[in-house]
């Protein structure tokens, strides 16, 4: 049956090819496939398992979704873990939120070279050895703007110091974040936004919190935290709030609505942005269907339909030297007007 469906699969491919058509999937192959996290227990992370059962019950899957994420204190090794268990099994795609930079690449290859589709997903393997494909949620350069406008925003046109409370240094995501936004930075309209220093908060919220306190102590001048992490930002902003410093010190950055209410609605974060993870892990899902079904090859310019989120091209990922992209976004940047529709 599964040979039949492969098949099936790779004449539509064909036809549509060579009718310049968007490749669809046939709903009804039974892939065993791995959604990996950076890590459980966090929100977002719940959000795109949520898609992705949505995009696994549209496309009648008969094998369940296999959510499987190491711990925050043992990512890095968990997730090289989980990828090789997952490729000593034999599945047919593995969905990475990689926390572990060119680190997973040996476990991601030998994933590859059995014929495992490997799709990255939130977070690209920077040297994209051993990825098929990356589904970026937004534009990383797009990012970097967004998080210095929201400064800018914040901190009006007298300017001020500020710090980003990042996740981990290994994650490649908030390291392109971050080198996006010092680039956008260089404009001559944020020249009095004044950059103090990075800290790392490695998506716990106790550490996060700790290392929130400590900027406050080191810099005394400092006007804003932006930290692109979900869990940094309500750390910092819960840091700032017990300190009593909401009046003094800005939060910013990415967030979850539900989780940032509070703080948007009490001033200490005015701004903060995200987009959709339930999107994201449905559109993960559909793409690492599709090539595993071969349905649509990794490759520049095939098309394809990704369920109730309509079409998108793989292109070649222009925020890395090598690599395959399909983008989502959009953004949204939220505030006291529109965070508490967003947040139910």
């Amino acid at each position: 049956m599964r040979k039949y469906l492969l098949a099936t699969a790779t004449t539509a491919l064909v036809l549509a090819m060579a009718q310049g058509a968007w490749a669809q999937a046939k709903p009804g192959a039974a892939l065993d496939m791995v959604l990996l996290p950076k890590f459980l227990g966090i929100l977002p992370f719940d959000q795109a398992h949520a898609g992705a059962l949505e995009a696994e019950k549209e496309l009648q899957n008969s094998k369940p979704l296999q959510f499987l994420g190491p711990t925050p204190e043992n990512s890095v090794a968990g997730q090289i873990e989980i990828t090789t268990n997952a490729t000593t099994q034999g599945v047919a795609a593995i969905m990475i939120s990689n926390n572990s930079g060119d680190q997973i690449v040996p476990a991601a290859k030998a994933a590859h070279d059995k014929g495992i589709k490997v799709v990255t997903w939130d977070s690209p393997i920077p040297s994209a050895e051993g990825e098929d494909v990356f589904v970026a949620q937004v534009d990383f350069s797009e990012t970097g703007k967004v998080m210095a406008d929201m400064a800018l925003s914040i901190l009006g046109a007298d300017g001020g110091k500020f710090a980003i409370l990042s996740a981990s240094p290994d994650a490649a995501n908030q390291n392109a974040w971050i080198k996006a936004m010092m680039e956008a930075l260089k404009d001559p309209k944020y020249a009095k936004l004044e950059y103090l220093a990075t800290v790392y908060g490695n998506d716990q919220s106790e550490e996060s919190y700790d290392q929130t306190n400590a900027l406050i102590d080191k810099y005394p001048d400092m006007k804003l935290v932006m930290a692109p992490t979900s869990v940094g930002i309500v750390a910092a902003a819960k840091a700032l709030q017990d300190e009593g410093l909401c009046d003094k010190i800005k939060v910013s950055g990415l967030g979850v609505p539900s989780e940032m209410l509070a703080y948007t609605k009490n001033g200490c974060a005015p701004e903060f942005a995200l987009w959709s993870f339930v999107d994201l892990g449905y559109l993960t899902y559909q793409t690492a269907y599709q090539l595993a079904t071969g349905t649509v090859k990794a490759e520049d310019g095939a098309k394809f339909t990704a369920g109730r989120m309509g079409e998108y091209t793989i292109t070649k990922d222009p925020t890395r030297d090598a690599g395959l992209r399909v983008l989502m976004g959009p953004f949204s940047v939220y505030n006291k007007d529109n965070v508490e529709a967003a947040a139910k």
